[in-house]
């Protein structure tokens, strides 16, 4: 499925950096902007999990059918994948400064909209706003790290608390989302907003001032831009509404079918544009596409362990969404641990080897909760899977993130974030939607609760099937990566 492709040249998350680089220190502004980007992932990781834990008290108080309550989730999923490389290349092209600030006002301002409304369908409208904005800001927050903080160890610090922030708002966002809802579920609305404030202003006073795009770089690739965010719209939409809808249902059919010919109409304006809004060739940067391709492998089962664990506690044992969320803080306090400590790992072992050992704690996990039954014990059967998530998590992540990015010239940051962000959001729609279908198939025999676990068991194997896989191509490419290091460096002597 996934491989962390080749890296070329001498890739940021492979050197061993100088001593200057080990030993430097950052300042009051360097920090500054670190908090205020990691806000922004932060934001987007806690809003994604607060709002779905608030989803029935929605329904009930604005009298929405399921159909519709749904779309409260997907319409974020729907604007931030639609949205996501367009904002990547934005960010390169009229400033990452620029982009990055207004990405996280626009989010804002939908999440407002989003908390102060009595209707279900202008929640869903200001959800969608809420995707776009974030897809604006990911992008270009990854790119001001990269640009802003040195090659080598650094920059793989950088990267690893920058992972910490995101992950952590992905861990906690059950905590902070169930106790928001006890409240009302207006406010895993209104929070957001404030922390965005606080975002923007840090944005404004400690990221650098864009530099002013040179005017002969040429026109705005218009029909580019319309034909790739059309594409990647009704890309999401389909795979967002097939599980529903049916895989091999008309409309689904065609709906992907109209997504594959605005795609490829968008690749023959690419390769005729005299200013491309995507250089093709950038798509022949193996790191770069391998390491989208693990993002959508991280992010797919991590996701999905999520649900399966979420429903298994709640629906299974009868567990409160507080306990499920207790349950699962292991995660996210191994996470704040190990993360920022990550680039040191990186600069030591290189990025292929982090995503390897990532994914083989990965696959344990996924194979150790296979144990659960009805009555299975937290400490001996739920926890170890727990806390080997915590360790793949910020093994894979930030390592990931470094090697999309480590072979990518400045002016192409943005794009390349856009690019690996996008294989995250599409991985974790595409993986997901693969394991529910396998958990709906008809499990004959036994009592109700056997049948749901075995359903729970077929969507567990995809995940290992996923994560095995994985394991083995990544392996081949570290290890294709270091024969070829120690022959050029024998021939160099």
């Amino acid at each position: 499925m996934a491989t962390s492709g080749e890296v070329q040249a001498e890739p940021a998350g492979d050197t061993k950096g100088t001593a200057d680089d080990t030993q430097a220190s950052w300042g009051l502004r360097e920090w500054g902007l670190l908090v205020s980007v990691c806000a922004a992932f932060f934001l987007d990781a806690l809003d994604n999990i607060m709002v779905g834990i608030a989803v029935p008290p929605i329904q009930a108080d604005l009298g929405m059918s399921t159909a519709a309550v749904q779309w409260v989730v997907s319409s974020y999923v729907l604007g931030f994948g639609g949205f996501l490389l367009l904002g990547g290349r934005m960010a390169d092209l009229i400033g990452r400064r620029r982009v990055f600030l207004a990405g996280v006002a626009v989010f804002a301002l939908g999440s407002l909209i989003g908390g102060v409304t009595d209707e279900g369908l202008v929640v869903i409208a200001a959800r969608f706003v809420m995707g776009i904005g974030a897809a604006f800001t990911a992008p270009a927050a990854l790119s001001i790290i990269i640009t802003t903080f040195p090659a080598g160890p650094q920059r793989n610090r950088a990267v690893g608390i920058y992972t910490a922030c995101g992950a952590v708002g992905y861990s906690t966002g059950v905590i902070v989302g169930g106790a928001l809802t006890e409240i009302n579920w207006r406010w895993t609305f209104l929070l957001p907003v404030v922390v965005a404030v606080a975002a923007l202003i840090g944005g404004i006073t400690l990221v650098p001032r864009d530099v002013v795009p040179d005017p002969t770089r040429g026109s705005f690739d218009v029909a580019g831009a319309v034909t790739v965010t059309g594409g990647m719209l009704l890309l999401v939409y389909a795979i967002v509404e097939a599980p529903s809808a049916g895989w091999l249902a008309a409309r689904t059919l065609l709906v992907f079918a109209a997504a594959l010919a605005l795609l490829v109409a968008f690749t023959v304006i690419e390769s005729r544009a005299a200013h491309p809004l995507l250089r093709l060739g950038l798509l022949r940067n193996r790191s770069l596409v391998g390491a989208s391709l693990v993002a959508a492998a991280i992010l797919g089962t991590y996701m999905s362990f999520q649900f399966i664990g979420g429903l298994y506690l709640q629906t299974l044992r009868g567990w409160s969404p507080m306990e499920m969320a207790l349950a699962f803080l292991p995660i996210g306090l191994l996470i704040a641990t190990i993360a920022p400590r990550s680039g040191k790992l990186i600069s030591r072992f290189g990025v292929q080897w982090m995503i390897v050992a990532g994914f083989v704690a990965y696959t344990a996990s996924y194979l150790l909760f296979l144990r659960i039954d009805e009555n299975s014990d937290y400490l001996w059967v739920i926890l170890p899977s727990i806390l080997l998530i915590g360790i793949a998590f910020p093994f894979s992540f930030p390592a990931a993130n470094v090697q999309a990015t480590s072979n990518v010239a400045d002016e192409e940051q943005g794009l390349a974030a856009g690019v690996l962000q996008t294989g995250y959001q599409v991985g974790a729609a595409v993986v997901l939607a693969v394991v529910t279908a396998t958990m709906a198939v008809d499990h004959t025999g036994g009592g109700e609760g056997a049948r749901t676990l075995a359903g729970y068991h077929s969507g567990l194997w995809v995940l290992v099937a996923l994560s095995a896989v994985t394991v083995a191509l990544t392996v081949v490419a570290a290890v294709r990566t270091s024969v070829r290091r120690r022959a050029s460096a024998d021939t160099t002597v």
